[in-house]
């Protein structure tokens, strides 16, 4: 399942998860700063922020099949479940999205770090 080894296959489920969440974060940030209570949701998006950053960092580390990717795992599903709470919050359809998917990927990271 790598792209040019297959060094890092058993990541891979969540190496996807991350990837998808942090696109969808960046999709919700967007939708977030387009709504009009905008001010509102200040907390959940540098939530939004800090999500889509460590999942990217956390994909990037396990494609490396880097020293360290299960300890920034185990913190990727702390901030992937921080900003899901907070995406609960608000009742529109791309905040709901957002926590299913912020949660999917805590999950899998969960798994992938053993915790």
């Amino acid at each position: 399942m790598g792209v040019v080894t297959n060094n890092t296959d058993k990541y891979q489920a969540c190496i996807d998860a991350c990837t998808k969440c942090a696109q969808a974060c960046f999709e919700c940030l967007k939708a977030c700063l387009n709504e009009p209570d905008a001010a509102a949701r200040k907390t959940c998006m540098s939530l939004l922020v800090q999500c889509a950053m460590i999942c990217q960092q956390a994909a990037a580390y396990m494609s490396m099949d880097a020293d360290y990717a299960k300890d920034l795992c185990k913190l990727c599903a702390e901030i992937c479940d921080k900003c899901a709470v907070e995406c609960e919050m608000f009742k529109d359809d791309h905040c709901q999205k957002c926590a299913q998917i912020c949660r999917q990927c805590a999950e899998e990271c969960r798994k992938m770090s053993g915790s």
